[in-house]
Parts: structure tokens; sequence; C-alpha cells
């Protein structure tokens, strides 16, 4: 584990984000509330929200952080749902796992909450989209990599096959 003891206090946020892709009756399903477990939204909230306060427990590495703010938004797109997690802290060490594990356990939740129905789930672009705060500073070239996760217009990946030569 890395010695942060040396690091100043300072306000850390950082945003992360993920889409689930899903076949389009099953968003119709999620969106109307017509699934077999319930509402899928409202609980794969709550399971990314306590992933981040968690996440010290589940990366070895990790350091146990205060966090005065953990916020999932689940919202639907064309591909299925996307995911947006912001996580916030005043501390020595920044937050980027705590956002990147709440966007990964809320599209966990999603998936096994809604296999039953589409077994073609498919978990996408879970990515650290914004940082601020600490000694290395503000980063939001994730967003310019590749367009944001709300943008997502395709119901399924692409079917072709990898170029990669099989090992």
């Amino acid at each position: 584990m890395v010695d942060v003891g040396t690091k100043p206090i300072t306000e850390r946020i950082a945003i992360a984000g993920g889409v689930v892709r899903m076949e389009r009756a099953t968003l119709r399903a999620v969106i109307a509330g017509n699934t077999p477990k319930g509402d899928v939204l409202a609980v794969a909230r709550v399971a990314g929200i306590q992933a981040a306060k968690r996440t010290w427990e589940l990366i070895p590495m990790c350091h146990q952080l205060q966090l005065s703010s953990v916020k999932v938004e689940l919202s639907a797109v064309a591909a299925g749902i996307a995911i947006e997690a912001t996580v916030r802290c005043v501390d020595r060490t920044g937050v980027e796992m705590e956002a990147l594990t709440a966007v990964s356990v809320a599209a966990l939740t999603l998936y096994d909450m809604l296999k039953a129905i589409d077994r073609a789930i498919v978990i996408d672009d879970v990515k650290l989209l914004e940082k601020r705060g600490g000694k290395s500073g503000d980063y939001a070239a994730a967003r310019r990599r590749s367009a944001p996760v709300t943008k997502a217009t395709s119901a399924r990946p692409s079917s072709r096959k990898s170029t990669r030569a099989a090992k």
C-alpha cells in the first residue's frame, strides 16, 4: 500500500461511466418497471453507492476513505442503460477507484437482475471520465477519447470477429 501520509488533504472528485447494453425489449421492460426482480434501476443505484463505500475492502491496495458524496445516475439510452458515478471526498488520495467500482457494481447488479429475460446483456465502456484534485491535477481526457456514454446508439456491439490471432 502506498504511504499517503505526507500528501496534503484536498478535495478529490472522480466521475466514471459505463453502459449496460441490452435488447430493446429488455430496455422497454426496465423503463416500464415490468421486470421479474422489481425496480432494477433503484437497486442498481443503491448497489453502486454501497460498492463505492466499500471499495477499500474489495481492491487490495486501496485506502479507506471518508467519502463525502456518492451519486450514481442511471439513464436509458438507445443501447441500454448508461451509468455515471460521481464520488467526492476530502482526503490524501483520489476517489477514481471508488467511482469505477460504483459503476461496475451497478452494472453487475443490472446484469444479475435482468439475466433471466436477456442472456445477451453486455457490460461495456466502463472508464474514468474525469477527476479533480490532488497532486496530479485534473483529468478529463477520457471524455475526449470517445463519445460520452449517453450518445450510445446501437443495441448490440458489432458482431465482427476480432482480427487478432488466436493464441
